[in-house]
């Protein structure tokens, strides 16, 4: 069983000069239900079938499952995905022991900048880059599964 522990934070400077790899990604959720997402995710040439449990009480870990799927077969399955896809760039900065995942979002969630880090448990020590805002680990909203029902743009009124 695969526990993923990672962090969410908002991006608040220029961190491209950390950045030394980055893709696209376009991906879609099957289902969304509270406690399990499935996800079907495109990054360039590879495709991926993902499926989440529910999250901790704070945000940070969950049960992942993730496949490797034809290309064909990811094109299908985000035909049958729930309305909303999110578009956006993938950014890869090694910091300290790190990589930290910066992704820049497009179409209906243009102007979110989220920085992610995957870690070994929740006390894990990291370095924390310049560029690095507020945490946002455990705020739903910025779960990509909900960016999908409420885009970042439509929080314009109420940021």
């Amino acid at each position: 069983m695969h526990i993923e522990t990672e962090r969410k934070f908002l991006v608040k400077g220029d961190f491209l000069p950390d950045v030394y790899a980055r893709r696209r990604i376009v991906q879609g959720y099957i289902c969304s239900a509270p406690g399990r997402t499935v996800r079907v995710r495109i990054r360039e040439n590879e495709s991926f079938l993902t499926i989440k449990g529910a999250s901790d009480e704070k945000g940070m870990s969950r049960y992942e499952f993730e496949q490797a799927i034809p290309m064909e077969d990811a094109e299908q399955l985000l035909k049958l995905c729930e309305p909303g896809i999110i578009d956006k760039v993938r950014h890869l900065a090694r910091i300290g022991n790190h990589t930290w995942e910066i992704d820049v979002f497009h179409g209906e969630n243009e102007g979110l900048v989220l920085a992610e880090i995957e870690l070994a448990s929740e006390e894990e020590p990291f370095e924390r880059p310049a560029w690095l805002g507020e945490e946002v680990t455990g705020d739903r909203r910025y779960y990509n599964s909900q960016l999908t029902k409420n885009p970042y743009q439509n929080w314009k009124n109420i940021r």
